[in-house]
């Protein structure tokens, strides 16, 4: 069975929002990112977030891009309808049952981006199985600055850490 795995940059001050050019994918912590979400079976994304990738990742070149836009992505909304473009499919229905028969259906982890109403209505619900927070070496000093938004308490239990040549550290998180 998939795991679906929430993924996020961060800076050392715990910015997370705007993504900006504080984030170095170059990295040897880039590369494990890429070849990790390259083997997944695709994004699970919600709206919010699945337009703003949409509206930037078709236009960008290279390996990252490569991998993103042929990727399927899987779109929880209460608002958006009928086919979604991108390689998306809506998740329809009760949202715990079509995720936990996506997580049955689909070959490879699902990796989920953005950090905002979605990802905590799934966090909230037990929905999350691994949260990583890429924890950059830098202080931004402006921005948003938490993980699932400030919505209220989600407890985690510290899985692993690595550290990487590049100075950033990848902390391993499970709902706890």
């Amino acid at each position: 069975m998939a795991q679906l795995i929430a993924t996020t940059q961060a800076t050392l001050d715990g910015v997370i929002d705007p993504v900006a050019d504080w984030v170095d994918p170059d990295g040897d912590h880039g590369q494990h990112s890429f070849e990790r979400q390259a083997r997944s079976a695709g994004l699970v994304l919600g709206r919010k977030t699945y337009e703003g990738l949409a509206g930037f990742w078709p236009e960008q070149t290279g390996p990252w891009a490569d991998m993103v836009n042929t990727m399927h992505k899987w779109v929880g909304s209460r608002t958006l309808t009928g086919e979604l473009s991108w390689n998306a499919t809506l998740l329809g229905g009760d949202l715990e049952r079509s995720l936990a028969q996506l997580k049955t259906d689909v070959d490879g982890d699902l990796f989920l981006h953005g950090s905002g109403a979605f990802a905590y209505a799934l966090a909230e619900r037990g929905l999350i199985d691994v949260f990583e927070v890429y924890v950059n070496p830098l202080v931004w000093g402006r921005g948003n600055l938490h993980v699932l938004g400030d919505r209220g308490t989600i407890r985690m239990t510290l899985d692993d850490t690595r550290r990487f040549e590049s100075g950033v550290v990848l902390l391993t998180y499970r709902l706890g």
